[in-house]
């Protein structure tokens, strides 16, 4: 399959994947034919369900996994057979990987002194980099007095102290609450801003991977589906797996009736008839589904162009919007609908039960092969 970047502006490259492959039991490809730029200064999100090969990949490039077909160049050098400790790449790990028995500055100083770097600039640095993640009263503790953040920012710092050109991150901040989660992905952002240094995060929340990323690449089976900057992977997904994994997305099944140069016509299993855009430049006649946002319906009088007719089953309060979830009468999946508060002319009287037309432009829905 191809990448597809649709993220083209013009940055030097830091590190090529070139036709790698990984398998562990020398049959099934875990990684296939993987062919990526990832460019200097960047924050690249590896995205994708567990098993589609993210992880591998950033194994592959810490030195911990080795390739099995291709290539893997960092810098212009040849990485296939120099182990991790010689790739001057920082690393930071779901589970932090701090050693408990040393206090927080010999943890970030651990790197320097396997680099053989003199006393003196070892604690010149290793005093930097705790102030830059905001640690610097803590480096007498050891992890088990800090918390589950605080043990974050060690890793970080760890990782950051000898000025790698990249760091790794393997899901680190799967093991924080939610809130702390949501504040730690802000503050990496701005830390990756303020450094300029290039970082690749694996993560499998597609939330996380929107706030964070300049571009995301999503992993299905091996593959990199589609490679883009946030706003284009939301709005303009490639195929049905990553409209369906990116973000929430309703997928109706139907058939191809007419196509006109973008766009094409798509009978629905209700009946209805919408136009949408052609993205895999579909036939007449052509099974699919098309994909259309929550965000991107609204209630319409009925007799509405482009629109469903639907039934509301059930409305959920979000506290800054309303849900609906509809249903059509050929029994396929529900359909969300999101609906601000201050449009109180859409939310009256849409209790369970009642009927509603939803409508959406055809710019706004995608039709997918099945």
């Amino acid at each position: 399959m191809t990448t597809i970047d649709t993220a083209r502006e013009h940055h030097p490259t830091l590190v090529s994947f070139r036709n790698v492959q990984k398998s562990y039991d020398g049959e099934t490809l875990v990684v296939r034919d993987l062919n990526l730029d990832i460019r200097s200064g960047e924050f690249l999100s590896l995205l994708g369900p567990s098993g589609s090969g993210k992880t591998t990949c950033l194994m592959m490039l810490a030195g911990f996994e080795f390739p099995t077909a291709g290539d893997i160049i960092f810098d212009g050098r040849n990485l296939n057979n120099v182990p991790p400790h010689k790739r001057d790449i920082g690393m930071v790990f779901q589970n932090y990987a701090l050693f408990p028995h040393l206090t927080v500055e010999r943890n970030v100083e651990y790197p320097l002194k396997v680099r053989r770097m003199d006393a003196a600039e070892r604690r010149k640095r290793v005093a930097a980099a705790l102030e830059m993640v905001q640690m610097g009263a803590f480096g007498k503790r050891y992890p088990r007095q800090l918390s589950g953040g605080q043990q974050q920012r060690i890793a970080l710092a760890r990782a950051l102290v000898f000025d790698p050109k990249l760091v790794l991150m393997d899901e680190p901040l799967g093991a924080l609450d939610k809130q702390l989660r949501e504040h730690m992905q802000l503050e990496l952002k701005a830390l990756h801003r303020s450094l300029g240094i290039t970082f690749v995060y694996v993560t499998h929340d597609q939330s996380e991977a929107l706030t964070m990323s300049d571009r995301v690449a999503v992993f299905d089976q091996g593959v990199i589906q589609q490679i883009s900057t946030v706003d284009a992977l939301y709005e303009s997904p490639c195929n049905r797996f990553v409209a369906g994994f990116v973000g929430d997305c309703n997928q109706l099944h139907g058939h191809v009736v007419d196509t006109a140069d973008a766009y094409c016509a798509v009978r629905l299993r209700c009946g209805a008839v919408v136009n949408a855009l052609n993205v895999q430049h579909l036939g007449t006649g052509a099974q699919c589904v098309i994909a259309v946002r929550p965000e991107r319906l609204s209630v319409e009088p009925q007799g509405a162009e482009n629109s469903v007719t639907a039934r509301v089953t059930d409305t959920v309060y979000f506290g800054d919007h309303i849900r609906l979830r509809c249903s059509t009468a050929d029994d396929q999946p529900p359909i969300s609908v999101k609906l601000a508060l201050g449009d109180n002319a859409r939310l009256n009287g849409l209790a369970p039960g009642m009927p509603v037309t939803l409508k959406a432009a055809p710019e706004h829905i995608r039709a997918f092969a099945l």
